[in-house]
């Protein structure tokens, strides 16, 4: 089923969530995070599918927040591959409302890849499930930003995707000292923003698994029909690579990541392994 662009996409999103089935049967609860460092309570929701080996932490884009459609369908695709997920809210519900005011906390990197550090130790201290999952991070939009300059900070994160997102924004010593499997995903007329990825890809230099895709057609939110659906599908592929149980050293792309490419065909990827 392709998504359909407009002001319906929100509902499609949702119906395709709710027509998944409960195949695999995944856990789900709410949790409440506690950064006792920060001083803050963040509102998380944590999915693990049977037999996760990973689990992958959602940092969402400016101005949004853990309901995010399309970071819960990108998150449904993750589970079908047998990787948890925590979609949390980075602000408290007083800071998003200084947050539509001034929207100045949203780019705040700094703050934004705190609170995902902070979280990263809070689930491991307070799921047991999950303590000795490999990590992952995923960010939207400003999220992109979070969650690579977090990458770049711990020994336990194994990969990366942002979608959309403004690496740009990471810190330029940041970006040289990621080391992890890192994919950036961005639309093809998502004009400017490819530039700024573009960059950030050739700022990492110490990054020996890194990978740019752009997916043509698509703008910055990826609305158009079958969009969103890819970049689920890369997200997953290389979430399932890097965070199984292979030696991240001796990977090389999965059959069903060579066959998602072939099929777009048209895609265009810069690949640095």
């Amino acid at each position: 089923m392709n998504l359909q662009i407009g002001s319906s996409l929100d509902v499609l999103i949702t119906t395709m969530l709710a027509s998944q089935g409960d195949a695999g049967k995944p856990s789900f609860e709410s949790v409440r995070l506690e950064l006792k460092d920060q001083g803050v309570t963040l509102d998380g929701d944590l999915t693990i599918p049977p037999g996760s080996l990973g689990l992958v932490l959602f940092a969402h884009g400016s101005g949004s927040s853990r309901h995010s459609p399309r970071n819960r369908y990108v998150a449904s695709e993750l589970h079908k591959v047998g990787v948890s997920t925590l979609l949390m809210d980075l602000l408290t519900p007083e800071e998003e409302r200084v947050d539509e005011r001034t929207r100045h906390i949203r780019f705040d990197i700094d703050l934004l890849s705190k609170r995902l550090l902070g979280a990263t130790d809070a689930i491991k201290a307070c799921k047991e499930s999950v303590k000795n999952m490999k990590i992952g991070y995923f960010g939207a939009s400003t999220g992109g930003a979070a969650a690579l300059q977090a990458g770049a900070q711990r020994s336990d994160v194994s990969a990366a995707v942002s979608r959309g997102g403004r690496p740009d924004l990471t810190g330029k010593s940041f970006l040289e000292r990621i080391n992890i499997p890192t994919l950036l995903l961005v639309g093809g007329r998502d004009y400017g923003v490819i530039e700024l990825n573009e960059e950030a890809f050739n700022a990492m230099k110490n990054c020996q698994t890194k990978e740019l895709t752009i997916v043509p057609g698509a703008t910055h939110l990826f609305e158009e029909p079958g969009k969103l659906e890819q970049v689920a599908q890369h997200a997953a592929q290389w979430f399932k690579t890097y965070l199984g149980p292979q030696k991240q050293t001796e990977l090389q792309p999965s059959k069903e990541t060579e066959k998602l490419r072939s099929e777009q065909g048209r895609e265009q990827t810069t690949h640095l392994a």
